[in-house]
């Protein structure tokens, strides 16, 4: 089995709903998601799949709707006072929590045809949530 990594940085705001801990504000991260690929066999070009694809597909999609934004549970009644602010959001159906962004990431990649196993997403320097799904 052949695996490649391409590491993706970016920044966003989010607060946990039903939670009692910090986390349960409006603030800020700097994030660092890892997305990993793998196949039995390599293209013609001797690669899983070209690093640069990976940047121009899912990195775009993760600076135009993730990077600088507020990402959001849809419940959450902050919601429309920031969209009256006119504030860059992104609204999920689940808690924007760090397992619920690495499992939307990874379906971004796989939906947009790259055969991902994981993505992981560093939340701090010191945590981080994997999401794979099951075999």
């Amino acid at each position: 089995m052949y695996v490649v990594t391409r590491v993706i940085y970016f920044c966003y705001g989010h607060r946990l709903l039903h939670y009692q801990g910090k986390c349960r504000y409006l603030h800020g991260h700097n994030g660092k998601v890892e997305i990993e690929l793998s196949s039995k066999a390599l293209d013609r070009r001797g690669m899983v799949r070209d690093f640069n694809e990976i940047k121009q597909s899912i990195q775009s999609w993760i600076d135009a709707h993730l990077d600088h934004k507020m990402i959001l549970c849809k419940h959450d009644p902050a919601l429309p006072l920031l969209r009256k602010l006119k504030e860059p959001l992104f609204a999920i159906e689940e808690n924007p929590t760090a397992e619920n962004l690495a499992k939307l990431i990874y379906e971004e990649t796989k939906r947009r045809g790259f055969p991902v196993t994981s993505v992981t997403l560093w939340e701090t320097d010191h945590s981080f949530a994997t999401y794979q799904p099951s075999k």
